[in-house]
């Protein structure tokens, strides 16, 4: 089983923002984790396309775009153009799921679907073949730092469970709430990828945490 952390940078230090890419760079972290908002299918905003642009010149490992957006399908190909490597859309906000994963991997990007807490991994079963990532939201999405839903347990055994039963090579990834405490748990569980943003970045060593985050349950 893979052992991925993504850090997300929507708790980093935004006014130092290049001192904690470099040191994302220089940990063990293996992705970095972005935040796309637009203030309706979420209360809140954060990066666009231009800020991953940049980031791009100084970031060495690969970009995980998170849309918490409507109609994403919209920016498919602008977010291609300004460097993500995988580009996750929600279910709850796309009406054409399947023409929206089709397009994202057309444009050399592989495709994630994240699910909120409230929707069941079962609705996934006829997208699962041709997805790279299950994102599950163990947070309700928008912001930073709010309390584990530890319903999500369950539901990353069900998400493996699908994977399992339709043959599928999906990663499970889970976002929001991540710490010390319940990485061990959710990597038994069956989880690929764990999203943490408050516990790296509000740590005086989060180059450490990152490790003891990754080599959980080794």
């Amino acid at each position: 089983m893979r052992k991925i952390i993504a850090p997300s940078l929507l708790s980093a230090d935004l006014v130092f923002l290049y001192k904690d890419i470099k040191m994302l760079n220089e940990s063990e972290a293996d992705w970095f984790h972005i935040d796309i908002m637009d203030t309706t299918f979420v209360s809140n905003i954060s990066f666009g396309n231009l800020f991953i642009k940049k980031m791009k010149k100084y970031a060495s490992k690969p970009m995980d775009v998170h849309l918490m957006i409507l109609q994403p399908e919209r920016y498919i190909e602008q977010f291609k153009e300004c460097g993500a490597d995988h580009l996750h859309v929600h279910y709850e906000a796309c009406i054409h799921l399947n023409r929206t994963i089709s397009s994202i991997k057309e444009h050399g990007m592989k495709a994630g679907v994240a699910v909120n807490p409230h929707t069941p991994v079962f609705l996934l079963k006829e997208i699962i073949m041709d997805i790279d990532f299950v994102l599950l939201m163990s947070v309700n999405p928008g912001f930073s730092g709010q309390k584990f839903i530890n319903q999500t347990y369950k539901k990353v055994e069900d998400a493996k469970d699908l994977i399992l039963k339709k043959h599928s090579s999906a990663l499970i990834e889970v976002d929001g709430g991540i710490n010390l405490g319940n990485a061990s748990l959710l990597f038994k569980n069956g989880a690929d990828i764990l999203v943490s943003g408050t516990t790296i970045f509000s740590s005086k060593n989060p180059k450490k945490v990152i490790r003891r985050m990754k080599n959980s349950q080794k």
